[in-house]
C-alpha cells in the first residue's frame, strides 16, 4: 500500500471516545500508552502497552506481520497521540485512532486503570521528581531503596531530615541522645512547643511521620561512642554528619572510611556555615581528618549554645546537605567531595576552596593505620578545649 492509500484509509476514522476505545480492546485493537515513562508511573489505562512518542516508529515493527490490526492511541489530553498518528499512518500504517481526551477523559469515564510502577500515593506525592528525566521512576526508586543514617535531629538534622522524608528517602535513622528544649526551637525546626522535653529522635519521628507516613523511620536514643559507631552506621547507604562535636565527627569520619560509605558534612557558627562530602569509595576524595587533622580548640570553636547562632543558618547549610544526599543516591551531579563550600549569611555569599587529599594525613594517608575507635575517642578527648 502507498503511502497516499494509507492516509486516505487512515483519514476515514481520527479520534474515538475512551469508551469506544475499551470497547474495541475486545476486537483485537491494540492499545497503546504514548506518554512518558514517568507520567505512566501513577497508572495506564488497563491492557494497554507502553511506548513513548520518541519511540513510536518501533511499532511497524512490532505489527510487521499484522498491518491491518487497529492501532488506539492514547495520550495525556489527546494532543500527543493525534500526532503520533499521523507519524504511524507517514510510517504506512493505515487502522490508526487518537483516543480523544487522552487518560485524563479515560479516567473520567471510570474506566480500568493498571497500577503503575509507583502506587497512586507516589505518583501523586512525588509528581514533580517523576516530570525531571535526571530522577523519573528508576531515580524515584532508588530513594525508596536508600537508607541513610542521620546523626543529630537538631539544627543541621531538622532540615536534613524534613527535605530527606519529603523527597521520599525510604529508610531514614535518626542517631541523638538529647532532648527538646525551648531554645532549640528558633532554628531546630522538625521540633514544636508542644514536644518540649521528648526525646528529639521521638519528636522528629512524629514530625516527619506527619509530613511523610510511606517512609521509614528507625530512631537510636543514644550517643555515637567508640563503642557503637560502626555498628549503628553499618548498612546505610551514606551518613549525614548533623553532630554538634568534633569527637563524634572523628568517630564517624573513622567509621564511614572502613565501611566505605560517604559522608555529607556540615557546620555552622554563629552567621557562617559550611559543607562538603568525604567519599571514601573514591580514591583522589580527601577525608574529615584532611581539613582538621586535629580537633580545634574550644576557643577556635565554640558550641553554638556559647557562641550563638543565626536561626536560618542551618536551614541553610542543612538544606544544602540534604541536596548533596539525594545526589549521592541518584548518582546525578557533581557533589562537594573534593570541595568546602562556605556560606556567610551576613554578606549572603559563597566561596568555594578546592579541599584536595592530604597524603600526610592521619586519617586516610598514605601511612595512616587504623587503631581502633577507641584510640579516636582517646585522641579527641586528650585535645585541650580551654
Amino acid at each position: 500500500m502507498s503511502k497516499n492509500e494509507a492516509m486516505a484509509e487512515g483519514a476515514g476514522e481520527i479520534e474515538i471516545e475512551p469508551v469506544q476505545a475499551w470497547s474495541r480492546l475486545r476486537a483485537r485493537a491494540l492499545l497503546v500508552d504514548v506518554r512518558e515513562d514517568d507520567e505512566r508511573a501513577g497508572g495506564m489505562p488497563d491492557r494497554a502497552i507502553g511506548l513513548p512518542c520518541a519511540r513510536i516508529a518501533e511499532l511497524v515493527e512490532l505489527l510487521a506481520a499484522d498491518r491491518s490490526r487497529e492501532v488506539m492511541l492514547i495520550c495525556a489530553s489527546g494532543q500527543r497521540s493525534l500526532r503520533a498518528r499521523e507519524q504511524l499512518i507517514d510510517l504506512g500504517l493505515a487502522n490508526v485512532v487518537s483516543i480523544r481526551g487522552g487518560f485524563q477523559h479515560w479516567q473520567a469515564q471510570g474506566l480500568p486503570v493498571a497500577a503503575g510502577s509507583l502506587d497512586a500515593d507516589a505518583a501523586d506525592r512525588y509528581s514533580r521528581h517523576l516530570l525531571l528525566p535526571e530522577v523519573g521512576v528508576a531515580g524515584q526508586a532508588r530513594l525508596a531503596r536508600a537508607r541513610i543514617a542521620l546523626v543529630g535531629a537538631g539544627g543541621l538534622g531538622s532540615p536534613v531530615a524534613l527535605y530527606l522524608a519529603a523527597a521520599g528517602i525510604g529508610t531514614l535513622t535518626l542517631i541523638d541522645n538529647d532532648t527538646v528544649e525551648r531554645s532549640n526551637l528558633q532554628r531546630q525546626v522538625v521540633h514544636v512547643d508542644a514536644r518540649i522535653g521528648m526525646a528529639k529522635t521521638e519528636s522528629a519521628r512524629i514530625g516527619l511521620s506527619a509530613l511523610n507516613p510511606t517512609i521509614r523511620i528507625e530512631t537510636h536514643e543514644t550517643r555515637i561512642v567508640a563503642a557503637n559507631v560502626e555498628s549503628l552506621l553499618q548498612g546505610h547507604d551514606l551518613v549525614i554528619d548533623g553532630a554538634d562535636n568534633f569527637p563524634t565527627r572523628y568517630l564517624l569520619d573513622a567509621a564511614s572510611r572502613r565501611l566505605r560509605m560517604p559522608m555529607v558534612y556540615g557546620a555552622v557558627h554563629r552567621f557562617t556555615g559550611q559543607i562538603s562530602v568525604f567519599d571514601p569509595r573514591n580514591a583522589d576524595s580527601p577525608c574529615y581528618r584532611c581539613l582538621f587533622p586535629h580537633p580545634p580548640s574550644a576557643a577556635e570553636a565554640p558550641n553554638c549554645s556559647e557562641a550563638g547562632v543565626l536561626g536560618v543558618l542551618p536551614g541553610i547549610i542543612g538544606m544544602l546537605q540534604a541536596n548533596e544526599a539525594i545526589k549521592l543516591v541518584l548518582g546525578q551531579g557533581r557533589t562537594l567531595s573534593g570541595r568546602l563550600l562556605c556560606f556567610d549569611a551576613l554578606d549572603a555569599s559563597f566561596r568555594e576552596l578546592s579541599l584536595a587529599r592530604d597524603p600526610a594525613c592521619p586519617g586516610c594517608g598514605d601511612d595512616a593505620a587504623f587503631a581502633g575507635y577507641d584510640d579516636i575517642a582517646d585522641f579527641c578527648a586528650a585535645q585541650p578545649r580551654a
